[in-house]
C-alpha cells in the first residue's frame, strides 16, 4: 500500500502488537515441512558445490543459475543508478547455512541463507550456531520499530532567532507530511526532532520507507522539505546542510536505544544437550565467556557488547544486493546470556539499526536476486522478513563463536578451516 497515513504526532516507543502475539503463540514447527542438513561432501570440489546446488534449488524452489556460473551478467543497461566508470563484477565465494529456524513478526519456519565471503571458518561457526539453535526450537524474533533519518543542520545569527525558526517548523509539521507524500510513493514522515547545540538547530527527520533500504528516499524528501522551509520560514538561517552528520548513516554511534532500519529483538533459551554435544562446551563455560566478552566491550567503549555481528550482515549483504557500508550502523547489537533454572542457557540480541531492502539498490542483480529468492525476500512485502533472518544469522555466529572462545576451539577452528 502506498503511503499509508503518518504517524507523526504518536511519540516514539518500542512496540509489541497484540496479533504479533498471537501470530508468535501460534507457530507449530512440527506442521512445518522437515529440514534437511546441508550437504558436506566435497566441501572444495565441482562435485561438492553441484551437490549443494541441486539441494538449495529442490529446497527454495529457485533457480541458481547466476550464481552457479551457467549464465554470466551481460544487462550493461540495469547499471544505471548503482555504479559508475563499470568494468567487470567481483566474484565474491557464496556458501549457505541453516536452516535456521525463526519464529518471528514476518520470518517464520526454517531458512537456508547465502552468505558470500572469503573468511574461512565462517559460514561452518554460523552454521554450528544455526543447528545449536534449531536443536533447541525456534527463536523467537519481534521488530519493535522502524524508520530512516536525514538531519539537516541550520546555523543562526544567535539563540533569538533559532527560537523564532524552531517555533515556525513545529507549527508546519503536517506540511510536511503533506511534501512527503508528494515526493515519495512510499515514504512517510513519522517524526520531527529537535536538538540545539548554541546557534546550531539539527532537526531530525524520521521517516519509513517502505520495503526500500531508504537512503536515497529520505534524502530526497528532507531536501523537498527544506526547500519549502527556506522559502517560507521568515527566520532565514546563515547556513544549512541536508545532514549535519548525526542521523547515525554508515556508522557506530551512541544512539542505539532509537532505531535506525529496523528495531529487532530475538530470543531463544539453548539446551543443555545441545550445547554439550553441537558447541562442545558448556551453559556455564558460555555464559561466563559472554560476560567477559561483554565487560571487554564496554571497556573499550565500543557502541555494543556484540562479538562480530559485521561478520553475518557483510557476507549476507552481499549476498543479497544491500549496501554493505551500512554494516557500520546495523552491526550495533546487544545480546545477553543467563543460565535458568533448569541449567539451559537463555540467549538474547537485540539490534536497534538493521538497515535493508528489497526492492530498488542492488537488489535486482542477476545473483543478488537468486540469493533473495532463496530465502523467500525478494520484492515488495519482505523487507522485514529479510531483517528477521539477518538478526538470528547474527544471534547464531555469537553463540557460536562464544562457544569456541568458551573451551578453546578457536584458534583451532582458524587453524583447521582459514588460511
Amino acid at each position: 500500500m502506498k503511503n499509508p497515513p503518518s504517524i507523526i504526532s504518536r511519540a516514539k516507543f518500542d512496540f509489541i502488537n497484540s496479533s504479533v502475539i498471537e501470530k508468535l503463540e501460534s507457530y507449530n514447527s512440527k506442521l512445518s515441512p522437515e529440514l534437511e542438513a546441508i550437504p558436506k561432501l566435497d566441501p572444495y570440489s565441482l562435485n561438492g558445490q553441484k551437490l549443494r546446488l541441486d539441494f538449495i534449488r529442490k529446497q527454495s524452489n529457485s533457480n541458481l543459475d547466476y550464481l552457479s556460473g551457467e549464465k554470466v551478467f551481460n544487462d550493461n543497461e540495469s547499471l544505471k543508478g548503482n555504479i559508475e566508470n563499470y568494468i567487470g563484477m567481483t566474484q565474491v565465494p557464496t556458501g549457505i547455512i541453516g536452516p535456521i529456524v525463526i519464529n518471528g513478526t514476518h520470518a517464520q519456519g526454517g531458512f537456508y541463507v547465502p552468505l558470500a565471503t572469503t573468511e574461512g571458518t565462517l559460514l561452518a561457526s554460523y552454521n554450528r550456531g544455526a543447528k545449536a539453535c534449531r536443536e533447541s526450537g525456534a527463536i523467537t524474533t519481534i521488530t519493535l520499530q522502524e524508520g530512516v533519518q536525514r538531519t539537516p543542520t541550520f546555523k543562526f545569527k544567535n539563540l533569538i532567532d533559532l527560537g523564532k525558526f524552531v517555533t515556525w517548523v513545529l507549527d508546519n509539521k503536517e506540511t510536511f507530511s503533506a511534501l512527503t507524500r508528494e515526493s515519495s510513493n512510499y515514504a512517510i514522515l513519522n517524526d520531527v526532532g529537535i536538538n540545539i547545540e548554541g546557534n546550531i538547530l539539527i532537526l531530525r527527520f524520521e521517516y519509513t520507507s517502505g520495503d526500500a533500504a531508504g537512503q536515497n528516499m529520505v534524502t530526497i524528501c528532507t531536501d523537498r522539505i527544506c526547500k519549502y522551509i527556506l522559502e517560507n520560514c521568515p527566520i532565514k538561517p546563515v547556513f544549512w546542510t541536508i545532514e549535519g552528520n548525526t542521523s547515525g548513516d554508515k556508522k557506530a554511534t551512541s544512539l542505539a536505544t532509537r532505531v535506525r532500519g529496523k528495531k529487532i529483538t530475538s530470543e531463544i533459551t539453548l539446551k543443555r544437550t545441545a550445547i554439550e554435544s553441537v558447541l562442545k562446551t558448556t551453559p556455564e563455560l558460555l555464559q561466563q565467556q559472554w560476560k567477559i566478552s561483554t565487560s571487554g566491550a564496554i571497556k573499550c567503549g565500543s557502541n555494543g557488547t556484540g562479538m562480530h555481528p559485521a561478520n553475518a550482515l557483510a557476507a549476507l549483504f552481499m549476498a543479497c544486493g544491500q549496501d554493505v557500508a551500512c554494516t557500520g550502523e546495523a552491526s550495533t547489537a546487544l545480546t545477553r546470556m543467563e543460565i535458568d533454572e533448569n541449567g539451559d542457557l537463555y540467549c538474547s540480541i537485540t539490534m536497534p539499526n538493521i538497515i535493508v531492502g528489497t526492492v530498488g539498490g542492488g537488489t535486482s542483480f542477476p545473483t543478488q536476486k537468486e540469493c533473495l529468492q532463496m530465502i523467500d525476500c525478494y520484492g515488495p512485502g519482505k523487507s522485514t522478513k529479510l531483517a528477521e533472518i539477518a538478526i538470528n544469522v547474527c544471534l547464531a555466529g555469537e553463540i557460536s563463536i562464544l562457544a569456541a572462545m568458551s573451551c578453546g576451539q578457536f584458534t583451532a577452528a582458524h587453524q583447521k578451516f582459514g588460511r
